[in-house]
């Protein structure tokens, strides 16, 4: 429901705009105002799922998320509509981390906690595919407003099975968890900075005062955030955390892979919709080969060797794989859609590749945390995918559009009348987004490259002498 959140009203967006009489100036808070308050109250979030109990933090994030998906639904103008969007990153933000330190609590031995983390990790890569076609269902079928009422329904069935089927481990309460006011600020107007500030530059450019701003202020509230977590008592993220060389690398795979991710989506959704024409339903149909690859990578190839094989055993080959996916996209045509000779096998093997990638590395980063630390732990890793979504949308997008533009500049002379212009038009957004895949495929490569150099874990998950945290410093 959470990384759903994130591309279901993608599609619902024109309609919405219409409805509600939404400006082109005012159109991104729907997708930024969730944006915004998810990535800056995660780590808060992760923090407040230890402090009060995650099967509560759980049950709270799903009543106001439902309550906030029903507000949106209702929205009779922007302003409400907007604050409803908030309202959901808000709760999503205790959501995420609740759920997933849950998993990392509650699933212990080595097959169970593969088989758990191998379906979340499909749900987490899979979930913004599912949100596209979901998008395209409701709003052609239905209405734009049930891309927001249809979470009330996922969130009761998840409730219910809170309630009868989630026995959270006892606490440990010889250790003090306290709430670091000072870090909540400086980490959530550091992590609300870099959102806002790469989804300006997506929608505005590099330059602009605006955004320059946002990634200045950015840099020097994350270092004086990181400069205060040495010295407070009780630390929103304990440094021990991310310091750990496995876990680091775990968390940097996520968010490169996303990175990556977040570019595909973008692309081929304008890709199928404006060069093609795919009607909203169809181009969400046309991501399924995706899940499909996700659920295949997560489920089938890394849950069942993750107990076998050192976790870089995967998570090499698994970006690798991705990123031969990401070079075969390049391959796409202004004048054919190529679906089942390109997009089809490219999907897959995205899918297979980043599905393997993300379920081990989510396995890595909260392996071996202490149960009072699980819950930041979890929310890291929806914070890597956070930061690394808004920074793919906005680095890939402006890479292809400038492609574009330089495209059109140097083939100008060709253009004889408005058949050819519209043909130009295709033709550049297609070698734009060629150069955005061969970008994409060159950050996964990296990812590889990270991966096979940080994780320095030379034994399968759950078998006996696998690094964990540092011990603790004396008292």
């Amino acid at each position: 429901m959470v990384v759903l959140d994130g591309t279901v009203v993608n599609i619902a967006l024109p309609y919405a705009k219409h409805d509600l009489n939404i400006s082109d100036a005012n159109q991104q808070w729907l997708i930024t105002a969730y944006a915004l308050a998810f990535g800056a109250l995660l780590l808060f979030g992760g923090r407040i799922a230890d402090l009060w109990g995650r099967r509560r933090a759980l049950m709270i994030g799903l009543v106001g998320f439902a309550f906030a998906s029903a507000l949106g639904g209702a929205a009779v103008n922007e302003a409400m509509l907007f604050g409803a969007r908030a309202l959901q990153g808000a709760f999503g933000a205790l959501l995420a981390p609740a759920a997933l330190s849950l998993l990392t609590v509650m699933f212990t031995t080595p097959k169970e906690r593969a088989r758990a983390f191998g379906i979340f990790g499909a749900i987490a890569g899979g979930g913004a595919a599912v949100g596209l076609l979901l998008g395209g269902l409701l709003t052609q079928v239905l209405d734009w407003r049930w891309t927001m009422y249809i979470n009330v329904v996922f969130a009761a069935v998840a409730l219910a099975g809170a309630i009868m089927e989630i026995k959270e481990p006892p606490r440990d309460h010889d250790h003090v968890v306290k709430l670091d006011i000072l870090g909540v600020i400086l980490a959530g107007a550091g992590l609300a900075a870099v959102v806002y500030g790469f989804s300006r530059a997506s929608e505005t450019s590099w330059t602009d005062t605006g955004t320059v701003a946002s990634l200045v202020s950015a840099v020097v509230l994350l270092a004086l955030f990181v400069a205060w977590q040495t010295r407070s008592s009780y630390p929103l993220l304990p440094l021990r955390v991310i310091t750990d060389r496995a876990r680091g690398g775990a968390y940097l795979a996520v968010g490169l892979s996303v990175i990556a991710m977040f570019g595909s989506f973008l692309y081929l959704t304008l890709y199928m919709q404006t060069v093609h024409h795919y009607s909203p339903l169809s181009a969400g149909v046309a991501f399924l080969p995706m899940v499909l690859g996700m659920l295949i990578g997560s489920t089938q190839i890394a849950a069942r060797l993750i107990t076998r094989v050192p976790p870089r055993n995967l998570l090499v080959p698994g970006a690798l794989l991705a990123a031969c996916g990401m070079l075969l996209f390049t391959q796409i045509s202004a004048d054919s859609t190529r679906y089942w000779s390109v997009i089809f096998p490219a999907l897959l093997m995205l899918g297979m590749g980043m599905g393997t990638v993300f379920m081990t590395a989510m396995n890595l980063a909260t392996f071996g945390v202490e149960p009072h630390d699980a819950g930041v732990a979890s929310a890291m890793v929806n914070t890597s995918q956070q930061v690394g979504g808004a920074i793919g949308t906005a680095l890939l997008n402006t890479l292809a559009a400038n492609a574009a533009t330089a495209y059109i500049t140097s083939n100008k002379g060709s253009v004889r009348g408005p058949d050819d212009v519209a043909h130009m038009q295709a033709l550049a957004l297609v070698h734009g987004e060629s150069v955005g895949f061969y970008v994409a495929a060159g950050i996964l490569a990296a990812v590889a490259v990270i991966t096979g150099l940080l994780i320095n874990v030379r034994r399968p998950i759950g078998t006996p002498n696998e690094p964990t945290d540092a011990a603790p410093a004396p008292a």
